[in-house]
């Protein structure tokens, strides 16, 4: 009897951590999203790192700790994803602690072109932080 419920149990929590992981992973990437489409997406936040660094730092303030980052760039994410009216994808930054920074891009198409709007700190240090861009 105990080793059944114990079976259950496993199985269970098995089931819930595939769940989560794919909730996670589906947040983070939509196959749909493809061609010039994911190109233009990713040149545009590239653009907007480039035109927003100084001295080859971005400068993000992040509400949490209450303190303004510096970042150094290290690599674009290859997913992206759609969150209401935008498109998000992630960038792996260095801050001037040496903690690892992930970085959501809220971009947006205005006419032919696009145009990133904001950065948002998704995580840091794989600790990851909540936000709802579709809730409006």
């Amino acid at each position: 009897m105990y080793r059944k419920g114990y079976l259950s149990c496993r199985f269970l929590c098995l089931f819930m951590l595939v769940l989560t992981i794919s909730s996670v992973v589906g947040a983070t990437e939509q196959p749909s999203i493809t061609g010039q489409l994911r190109t233009h997406i990713q040149d545009t936040m590239q653009q907007y790192i480039a035109n927003q660094s100084v001295d080859g730092k971005l400068f993000v303030y992040d509400a949490v700790k209450n303190k303004l980052l510096e970042l150094t760039f290290k690599r674009l994410h290859a997913g992206v994803a759609k969150k209401g009216d935008f498109y998000v994808s992630c960038a792996d930054f260095i801050d001037q602690d040496g903690a690892k920074v992930d970085l959501d891009f809220m971009v947006r198409p205005s006419g032919e072109a696009f145009i990133a709007t904001q950065a948002i700190v998704h995580s840091i240090e794989g600790l990851q932080r909540a936000y709802h861009v579709s809730d409006r």
